[in-house]
């Protein structure tokens, strides 16, 4: 967090504020978190959502004349990062690709009760989603941006963004082995440890 702090600073006397009354530094922190959630969630490693960030401090920082005062900030740097890892997957020449959840699994740490186990299944199942599909999902499910603002974020049609999530939420029941309410929460062992005691 220090790191993109300083940076800011950096930018701050690089590119002074155009005159408006919004402070974009203050606004840009704190979204900070949310963005580097999105990014690792995207790329599956820590050091490199981490220059996503960085980057998208930067380019917000650059382009902020471009913002228009009154709309959705935290969408539109959510469109700078989402660009900033495109960009980064076409210049590599590949996808990031993890079928394995051997990059989601560095994310989770030792498992002390169920809760964590079922986090560590849904990073793998996450993993195994193409990007298109992984962003959707995070964007309206984790991030709790509207249909209507994740196709802004994510450059497509509406119902587009609507049938991603509907896919991705069909291949991560698939792949938790979800196939109704009851396969939520606790199982059947637990539910009746509880109503014993």
């Amino acid at each position: 967090m220090h790191t993109h702090l300083s940076k800011l600073d950096r930018l701050r006397a690089a590119y002074p504020a155009p005159s408006r009354d919004i402070d974009m530094g203050r606004e840009l922190v704190t979204f900070l978190p949310s963005l580097r959630a999105f990014a690792i969630s995207l790329c599956g490693d820590r050091d490199l959502a981490d220059d996503l960030v960085q980057d998208t401090v930067e380019r917000a920082w650059r382009a902020q004349d471009r913002f228009d005062r009154g709309s959705n900030l935290h969408a539109w740097l959510f469109t700078i990062l989402r660009n900033a890892f495109l960009s980064r997957c076409r210049k590599s020449g590949r996808e990031v690709d993890d079928p394995e959840g051997i990059q989601a699994g560095r994310l989770a740490s030792a498992p002390n009760q169920i809760a964590v186990l079922d986090l560590d299944d849904l990073r793998r199942a996450l993993a195994t989603l193409s990007v298109e599909l992984r962003e959707a999902i995070l964007l309206v499910g984790a991030e709790g941006f509207s249909y209507h603002e994740a196709a802004e974020i994510m450059g497509c049609p509406l119902g587009t963004a609507k049938s991603r999530v509907c896919r991705a939420r069909t291949q991560l029941a698939a792949s938790l082995g979800i196939v109704g309410a009851d396969d939520l929460g606790p199982s059947c062992a637990e539910r009746a440890a509880m109503h014993a005691s």
